[in-house]
């Protein structure tokens, strides 16, 4: 596997220096984003506008910097991020929307539309193809996200409850991941009837297309034919009320792998570019309602073609910092009788993995581990 290269930089920017907008568009041209030919495209800028009450979200100004750019190379951007599968302020296109304006991201404050990349209630998808995948013959990715030219992520890189740590790759493969996309890559395929929370609409049933679900005419509630389901997890989008759920019980080093093959299904055969700010990093997921005090200090900006790459190098970087005392990390380290994993994300989240994420993304033909770090400083 070839070297990638990842440029960085840090958060620094001196007396009445550049802004820090302004540095991270610097940072996209010295990596190489000019190379890409923007103009007259439709260009998908891929990130996380976090969920209400959480405020360690990359804010609206680095997204703007990102969309002025594309501008000037000519093309045509939208900000995006597809739906959740799980109840929250993000489960359909109205509410996601809504979530995101509240949370800074307009299309006045950032220069560009919103889109909700599957749809208004997530199942707005289409199947791609996952040239070797091992796990997911076809990934169900947002189809709005599918129709760019040209895609760009744009990520907070922030520890997770799960795989270890967010970055890349999870913005991109779960992110852009359908609501049954996501539900495929977490969990066993079946869904499940919370009957407490049933309202015998039927909607669901008009989405099935397999008779996977029946209707209890004396509870009047819905049920799951197991026989017949195949866990496509579109009555997941059309349920209004919460009423059906996934088991998640799929092995981490599993869902990693199938993290890596929806990113390699979003970015294969069109031009990609990959942005990562390691700032305000959180313990766990941008996903949740609030956020934990940063348990590392902010480090940098980091771009590259290669996504493999990028979230090595911001891995590396993390675990070479020095955790924060008043933080989920340093109260474990300052714990009576806490096993040192060595390792930041594991300190944090023991039950949690991470590295399986990007031992199977270079299996794959997704990137390199094998990084050269390029400094940019300041002007």
């Amino acid at each position: 596997m070839n070297t990638s290269k990842v440029y960085y930089t840090d958060f620094r920017t001196g007396y009445f220096g550049e802004s820090m907008p302004a540095k991270l568009k610097r940072l996209a041209r010295t990596a190489g984003i000019e190379n890409i030919d923007m103009n007259g495209k439709f260009v998908a800028i891929k990130m996380h506008f976090g969920e209400l009450g959480n405020i360690s979200y990359l804010r609206p100004n680095y997204a703007k910097a990102i969309v002025d750019l594309v501008k000037e190379l000519g093309g045509k951007p939208f900000l995006t991020d597809c739906n959740t599968m799980y109840p929250g302020s993000r489960k359909n296109a109205l509410e996601h929307l809504e979530c995101a304006w509240e949370n800074g991201f307009t299309p006045l404050t950032v220069g560009c539309p919103v889109i909700i990349g599957d749809g208004l209630k997530g199942t707005d998808d289409i199947a791609v193809p996952v040239e070797g995948g091992e796990y997911t013959k076809e990934a169900l990715i947002g189809r709005a996200v599918m129709d760019a030219d040209v895609f760009i992520s744009l990520t907070h890189f922030k520890g997770h409850e799960m795989t270890g740590f967010g970055g890349a790759i999870k913005n991109i493969g779960m992110g852009c991941g359908s609501r049954a996309g996501k539900t495929d890559q977490h969990s066993n395929g079946k869904p499940i009837i919370k009957a407490e929370k049933c309202r015998g609409c039927k909607r669901c049933m008009r989405e099935c297309a397999n008779n996977g679900l029946m209707f209890d005419e004396t509870t009047k509630k819905m049920q799951v034919n197991q026989e017949n389901c195949v866990g496509c997890g579109r009555c997941l989008g059309a349920c209004n009320f919460d009423a059906i759920d996934f088991a998640t019980d799929q092995a981490l080093s599993v869902l990693n792998a199938k993290m890596a093959e929806y990113t390699k299904a979003v970015i294969s055969g069109r031009d990609n570019f990959h942005i990562s700010l390691i700032v305000d990093v959180s313990p766990y997921c941008d996903c949740h309602g609030e956020n934990d005090a940063p348990i590392l200090p902010n480090i940098g900006m980091f771009a590259s073609f290669d996504p493999v790459a990028l979230d090595q190098a911001c891995a590396d970087m993390c675990l070479k910092a020095e955790p924060i005392r008043n933080s989920v990390l340093g109260d474990h380290l300052h714990q009576e009788g806490f096993t040192d994993h060595h390792d930041h994300f594991k300190n944090t989240t023991p039950e949690s993995e991470w590295e399986t994420q990007l031992i199977h993304g270079e299996k794959i033909g997704l990137g390199s581990r094998k990084y050269e770090l390029v400094w940019m400083g300041s002007k």
